[in-house]
Formats: C-alpha cells, structure tokens, sequence
C-alpha cells in the first residue's frame, strides 16, 4: 500500500472541510508518518514522509477539528467537545489505497471505509 486518503465533510456548514490539519502515525511506534492538511475540496492523501510503503498493522490518523471550527467562526466551548479526533485502524491486505471518510460537525462524527 503506497497511499491512505481522506476526505472531510464538514455537516455544520454543508461543504468540503477546507485546511483540516491531520496526522498519520503508525500506532505501535507512535512514529509520525505524514503531517498534511485537507486541500479546497476537504481531501488529503497521505504519502508517507520518507516514500515508506505501508505494512499490515495499527495506524491512527489524528484530525484537529476544534482549531478547524475555530478559524471557521465556529464559537466552541473550552474545552471544546471535540478537538482531535483519533481514527485507529488495522491494515491486514496491501493494497495500492486506503480511504477514510470522516464527516463531522462540532459535536459529532462518523467515519467508514471508503473505496
């Protein structure tokens, strides 16, 4: 596998979540792999740093959507309900993609695997 991809919906504004932050790290090291943002249309493709391919085992990719909501206008409690969302998940086949949806508001989430 060469490439994790994503894509950010942001439901409380109704489109594409714009300059997300996120990072991809392989959980057992805790080694950080890609340090990114969702571009204009909310997506990302995670490309590990030094061109590693990625091996079967744990990874979390690691969203920071308080401070996206913040630059957004979005007035957030403090602390915030949400602010880093973890997505730990298990590659066991390698295959060229991965893709990890994420839709979210302020207050909630939903993640799936995508094709």
């Amino acid at each position: 596998m060469n490439q994790i991809t994503t894509h950010v919906l942001d439901l409380y504004h109704g489109r594409p979540a714009e300059g997300v932050p996120l990072r991809l790290y392989r959980s057992d090291s805790k080694e950080l792999l890609v340090d990114c943002r969702t571009d204009l249309m909310g997506r990302a493709a995670c490309v590990p740093l030094e061109k590693k391919i990625f091996e079967s085992g744990w990874y979390e990719i690691v969203f920071a959507i308080a401070s996206y909501f913040t630059r957004k206008g979005v007035i957030l409690p403090d602390p915030p309900f949400l602010d880093e969302i973890v997505i730990r998940f298990g590659i066991s086949q390698l295959t060229n993609s991965l893709h990890i949806p994420l839709l979210v508001t302020p207050w909630s989430y939903t993640v799936y695997r995508g094709q």
